[in-house]
């Protein structure tokens, strides 16, 4: 992919893709609606931003451009396999609530996941009429609610972060927008591994957890190079598709 103009990091308050673009000699920004790591460029509510521009409002979508390209790392929290456990009564953080209170527990997290559903839906829709190139990041766990759930399927499924060398294995998914995956593979060894057995979510509708979110700048750079520029490094092989 030949990328002219501007690299838009929506969701992602780390820095981590924007920097690993700069690097690599592109302009880029990080969007997102906190600025926890002091990485931000633009503290904005992309929620609206996406209402807007589905609605034909003025949006920061009116000065992306077919040239640019927009990665946005779409908050998981209602998708992931953790989400799909709490729909469950037997669901661990229900164990003292009566079997009512369960029931609004779980009624008040299918509003949410239909909310947070429509805004990834209208996000795509809205780069898929007007043009724009878009990735869309996602978990892709056995349970994720978008498995069989969204108005595609994955362009790519990453299966084992850690041959990309980051720290969780994490199978990840990414859905292409007027454009598609490169296809190189770049074997490289994390500097650690970590399992997360548990974190602390957000308190917020719609924010991930921060550690759950991590991704190490090593991933990020052999993402970038395999899947969207299609630039070789020494430990590439572009003849593998991951």
């Amino acid at each position: 992919m030949e990328i002219k103009g501007h690299v838009y990091c929506f969701f992602e308050q780390s820095g981590v893709f924007k920097n690993e673009f700069k690097k690599l000699g592109y302009d880029a920004s990080d969007w997102d609606i906190q600025d926890n790591f002091g990485e931000t460029d633009h503290v904005i509510d992309l929620f609206n931003e996406i209402r807007g521009g589905y609605e034909g409002k003025p949006s920061i979508f009116d000065n992306i451009t077919p040239d640019d390209l927009i990665i946005a790392f779409f908050p998981c929290i209602y998708f992931c396999a953790m989400s799909q456990m709490a729909m469950y009564w037997g669901y661990t953080n229900y164990r003292k609530l009566s079997v009512r209170e369960k029931t609004e527990k779980i009624l008040q997290r299918v509003e949410q996941r239909e909310k947070f559903f429509g805004l990834a839906v209208k996000m795509l829709t809205i780069a898929e009429e007007r043009g724009l190139r878009l990735v869309m990041e996602n978990p892709w766990s056995e349970q994720t609610y978008l498995k069989a759930n969204f108005v595609k399927a994955p362009d790519l499924v990453d299966m084992d972060r850690t041959k990309r060398g980051d720290i969780y294995k994490k199978p990840t998914a990414y859905w292409y927008i007027n454009c598609e995956p490169t296809n190189g593979h770049s074997f490289q060894e994390p500097r650690q591994r970590k399992t997360i057995l548990s974190s602390k979510g957000s308190a917020k509708a719609g924010i991930c957890s921060e550690e759950r979110s991590l991704i190490s700048p090593d991933y990020a750079r052999n993402f970038i190079c395999d899947f969207i520029l299609g630039q070789k490094q020494e430990h590439s092989l572009l003849d593998l598709f991951g």
